[in-house]
């Protein structure tokens, strides 16, 4: 690309088993708009069906998209693509991370960096703009993410944006992350680094990036989007409390503040207060977010709140706990969401009190965080916790350890509620410590070394979503077949928000569901929450355009707990967000004229691609009865009650059938298989996998 706008218009393409590093053009991956989309062309192109995640034959690629460094809002995002080591068929899957290291990467001058090969010892990898080297990494081999950041923090300089593995991706652990800034991390893939043996890549950016269209413009369309659309995070957009500005309020808001809370540990002080929408300065004060995830005792202990490069939306608490040093790890910690409650969500006994009233769940969620972090281990959204509930109380524990290994954990701790549980549990599965580390292969494979049987799969606590062994992730829940349908599509755990953003705004359903027929055509694309309906024509439109935006975003790279503007905090505007404001960022940023249409175009070629990957690696045409699969707890909990009766949200099976031929005629792909056809692939310019896929007899 001789002049690029948007795009950095190079890829780095580092290979550790001969040192070899060169760039490419960025150019030949246009059409799959960057993030996930070039990810999925490479490991498409370059990865034989039957690679391990960690053979060298392998690759990852951290990709950003366009709007990622042009200054749009919440666009540092960095898309993780790789096999996946945890799901049973090793098929492709995406993580993600927030911090810097997207903006920093497109500042070096990169859209991507593909990683390949296998280094011969430790090595990190040193990027200052056109300068890219291979380092030894023998002293922080052993080290976990902290000190490893520090590390190379301490050879490159504080400007530096780090991402690193700890020791729980150096020892293989399938469960393991890819973190940068200390606590924005990429769960699913640490051990793909670790195997290669790369500890961590250190990026300075001094670059900028080119954008077409004139400064105004885009400081214009920030403050648009700032003033009038965006809310709080996961974009809630009424407050948590009544107050005399807003005609509505939800107890569930992540939009916290209010009059009274305060950033208590702030110097001095800082009142959240009432936050109307319209002043762009006091966007960040919206997400008082360490209460939200922590309790009210968070309040006192809360420095500030952090986040994203480009993002004013701090979702991430930032709190000085003097009385973690007891524990042995730092007073200082900083997380959000899952990164806090799934390490309490190992405390299956409850935690007590443990310096003051009210501590226990407090003081677990943040040295669990710290942990967890540190070492790299990934909870699997939350199923970590709940297997070990499961193995613990069942006493298959006792059944599968040894006499003397069960003996050596320390469950007088878990028993009598003491957070210290946390540290044994941890180091045990970071350095594949006994059998019991083997929690740490994830559940699929677990269920197979341990032979758990269908109360197991079929439990409702579990929450198992497929027997590819991943949880539920905002599925049937959240928006009956609409959250289903979209679970049953990725590789992993369903990483989409774009429906639970919508559902969970805040805003009454009956506001909802007028912003759901003027985006899909009917009202009854949304159910009433726990009243739901048999599938429908809309929910099917419903379920396609959310997966459609979250790739979408993916490839962009902006963040999909933000994105699409659906709806407004505003009443002026009647609620309505605006769904054209990717397009008009893209066009803007690039100078190239897209529009809602075309982006949603490119994005269903990326998600197709996605699909056709999934056939090719899985061998197979029946993505039905294969891949697309609910456990049967979704059907059977509530036995008292039927499906579509108020106050439940089991699904019925004959309707689930339904609603994936519907999604699949949505999508152009074959109602009996749920596989890609010809026609689709060549529509969608991926001419190349059909003539692939028909070579290997895997086309419908």
């Amino acid at each position: 690309m001789a002049v690029s706008y948007g795009w950095a218009g190079k890829i780095l393409r580092v290979n550790l088993s001969n040192g070899r590093i060169t760039t490419e053009d960025t150019n030949k991956y246009k059409d799959y708009i960057g993030g996930m989309g070039i990810g999925y062309k490479v490991l498409f192109d370059e990865v034989p069906v039957g690679t391990h995640p960690h053979d060298a034959n392998n690759k990852i690629v951290f990709g950003t998209g366009p709007l990622t460094g042009s200054g749009a809002p919440c666009s540092s995002r960095t898309n993780v693509t790789s096999l996946f080591p945890t799901n049973p068929k090793h098929m492709v899957a995406d993580s993600h991370m927030g911090g810097n290291f997207a903006a920093s990467m497109k500042y070096a001058g990169y859209d991507a960096i593909i990683v390949e090969g296998k280094a011969r010892g430790p090595v990190w990898l040193r990027i200052e703009d056109d300068k890219v080297s291979i380092e030894d990494a023998s002293k922080m081999w052993g080290q976990g993410i902290y000190n490893t950041t520090a590390l190379v923090a301490s050879e490159m300089g504080k400007e530096a944006s780090i991402a690193a593995i700890g020791q729980a991706g150096e020892n293989l652990v399938n469960l393991s992350v890819i973190m940068n800034g200390y606590s924005h991390s990429a769960g699913g893939h640490g051990s793909i680094l670790g195997a290669k043996k790369l500890k961590a890549i250190g990026i300075i950016g001094t670059g900028s990036l080119k954008i077409a269209g004139k400064a105004k413009d885009l400081l214009d369309t920030n403050s648009y989007m700032l003033k009038e659309l965006i809310g709080a995070n996961n974009n809630h957009v009424v407050p948590s409390t009544p107050q005399p500005w807003a005609e509505f309020d939800s107890k569930g808001s992540r939009w916290t503040a209010q009059k009274g809370l305060y950033w208590g540990a702030a110097e001095p002080p800082v009142e959240t207060g009432e936050i109307p929408p319209g002043d762009i300065t006091t966007v960040g004060l919206r997400t008082q977010k360490g209460v939200k995830d922590l309790g009210p005792v968070a309040e006192k202990y809360t420095k500030r709140m952090g986040g994203c490069q480009s993002c004013p939306i701090r979702c991430f608490s930032q709190l000085e706990i003097p009385q973690l040093e007891k524990f042995g790890v730092s007073r200082f910690v900083s997380n959000t969401c899952m990164g806090y409650s799934a390490p309490n969500g190992v405390m299956i006994k409850g935690t007590v009190d443990q310096f003051e009233k009210d501590d226990g769940t407090f003081i677990s969620k943040t040295l669990g965080s710290q942990l967890a972090d540190d070492y790299g281990v990934w909870c699997n959204y939350g199923m970590l916790g709940r297997e070990f509930k499961y193995i613990y109380e069942s006493g298959k524990l006792k059944e599968v350890l040894s006499e003397e290994e069960y003996n050596s954990i320390p469950f007088e701790l878990l028993e009598a509620g003491d957070p210290a549980f946390l540290k044994d549990f941890y180091r045990r599965i970071t350095f594949k410590e006994g059998e019991f580390s083997h929690l740490g292969d994830g559940t699929y494979w677990i269920a197979q070394r341990w032979d758990l049987g269908d109360d197991f799969w079929h439990g409702k606590a579990q929450k198992i979503w497929s027997p590819l062994g991943y949880p539920v992730h905002h599925s049937n829940e959240s928006g009956a077949q609409v959250g289903a349908l979209i679970s049953c599509m990725f590789n992993r755990d369903s990483q989409s928000h774009t429906h639970q953003n919508l559902i969970q705004s805040g805003l009454p359903a009956d506001i909802l569901r007028e912003v759901s027929a003027e985006i899909w055509g009917s009202e009854e694309a949304f159910d009433f929450p726990a009243k739901y309906t048999p599938m429908n024509e809309y929910k099917a439109k419903f379920a396609k355009w959310s997966i459609i935006r979250n790739v979408l975003h993916d490839s962009l790279t902006v963040c999909n707990w933000m994105w699409p503007m659906m709806v407004s905090p505003v009443k002026a505007r009647n609620y309505r967000g605006d769904t054209a404001l990717e397009s008009k960022y893209m066009s803007l940023v690039t100078g190239e004229n897209y529009t809602e249409e075309s982006l949603d175009l490119a994005a269903e070629r990326v998600f197709t691609l996605h699909r056709a990957l999934t056939v090719k690696q899985m061998g197979t045409l029946d993505m039905r009865n294969e891949h697309d699969v609910i456990m049967d707890w979704v059907y059977d909990m509530d036995p008292e009650m039927e499906p579509f009766t108020e106050g439940t949200v089991k699904m019925e099976r004959e309707d689930m059938q339904t609603a994936l031929t519907m999604f699949y005629e949505e999508m152009g792909w074959d109602k009996k298989t749920g596989a890609p056809t010809k026609d689709t692939l060549n529509r969608l310019g991926l001419d190349f996998a059909a003539r692939e896929l028909e070579s290997m007899n895997l086309l419908p």
